[in-house]
């Protein structure tokens, strides 16, 4: 599988005063992301929660290099660059067509629903895997 591909239409309340998407904006967005990649490897972030897990981020880069507008349609891509015994590392791109918007590169641990990082059993890797991409991709 490798990247997994997310689709947005930017809508007006997410611009800032300058007709620009608002830079808090490509936080969610990249949220975005990440849970549709999770859910499309059957890893809900619910189904997760009832089983004792969690994914919570520590730490975010984001690049910013061109502004997006109301009604563009941006692709947000991701994937697992690194994968360690209690976090992961997410590479993730914004394009509105063949233009790259943001990039961010993140960092987030696995806990239990307390907070507590913690190693998650075979089957969360295994489901990983299938995002798994080079890192800087």
């Amino acid at each position: 599988m490798g990247l997994h591909r997310t689709e947005h239409r930017v809508r007006f309340h997410e611009l800032d005063p300058y007709g620009h998407v608002n830079h808090a904006m490509y936080v969610t967005y990249f949220e975005i992301g990440r849970v549709d990649a999770l859910a499309a490897v059957d890893l809900e972030l619910s189904a997760l929660a009832e089983r004792g897990y969690q994914f919570v981020v520590t730490r975010l880069e984001v690049r910013f290099r061109q502004a997006a507008t109301a009604g563009d349609t941006l692709v947000i891509s991701t994937g697992v660059s690194e994968v360690r015994r209690a976090s992961t590392g997410w590479t993730q791109e914004i394009r509105r067509g063949s233009e790259r918007v943001t990039t961010a590169s993140v960092t987030a641990a696995i806990t239990d629903t307390e907070g507590r990082p913690v190693r998650p059993p075979a089957w969360i890797f295994e489901r990983l895997d299938s995002l798994r991409v080079e890192a800087g991709s």
